[in-house]
């Protein structure tokens, strides 16, 4: 069956309908299942189940941020097996997001406030980064998953033992962070430059700080 080719105006619809799915919808998952599905729920206590709330609060903005980022990238990417690559990835991402906003009501919490101005600049760095040709786009997945899988690290380090429901969450998200950013790797992403890294984590900085709050 031959692909279809969307117009422009198409594509600003699909664009659209990705971003409210995103922010305010329901996105689209892939066939696989919620690592927290069957694991038993643990006593937490107020203080506990307040501050994992807020760290499953700035996983949930980061896998906004990680839609938005990819979406971007697909838009400009200009090899077909890239954008399809991405493509992938970024529903795989919508996994993740799926599980945070479910673990999220668990826990009494909400999404953050801030979730559409994340999506905004993410977008515009994914589309950027995909602008400045394949393999700096592809690097820029491999620098944004390594940051997300030691973000996650931190984040398990600070989740209770006994909380084993969000710790399945987490831990599947990071094998699938690592899985990502070998495959963008694979496919010829290019290391980037040392002040892009570091301007990179200190935008991540400001991200969990302002969502842990808002």
């Amino acid at each position: 069956m031959n692909q279809r080719d969307y117009s422009p105006i198409d594509r600003a619809l699909l664009l659209t309908d990705q971003a409210l799915r995103t922010l305010f919808g329901r996105p689209q998952i892939t066939e696989r299942p919620n690592p927290a599905v069957g694991v038993a729920d643990s006593e937490l206590t107020a203080p506990e189940r307040d501050h994992v709330g807020r760290l499953m609060r700035i996983n949930h903005t980061g896998e906004v941020c990680a839609q938005a980022l990819y979406q971007g990238q697909a838009v400009t990417a200009r090899l077909p097996n890239v954008r399809e690559k991405m493509q992938r990835s970024a529903r795989e991402e919508n996994d993740h997001l799926e599980w945070c906003a479910r673990r999220l009501q668990e826990l009494g919490n909400r999404p953050s406030l801030l979730n559409p101005l994340w999506y905004t600049g993410s977008f515009a760095i994914g589309a950027l980064a995909g602008l400045a040709g394949d393999k700096w786009s592809l690097g820029f997945v491999v620098e944004t998953e390594r940051q997300v899988e030691a973000h996650l690290d931190g984040h398990l380090d600070e989740v209770p033992e006994h909380d084993t429901k969000t710790r399945a969450i987490l831990e599947q998200m990071k094998r699938d962070e690592i899985h990502h950013a070998d495959l963008a790797l694979a496919a010829g992403g290019a290391a980037l430059p040392a002040p892009l890294k570091l301007a990179m984590r200190l935008a991540s900085g400001v991200m969990t700080r302002s969502v842990y709050w808002v």
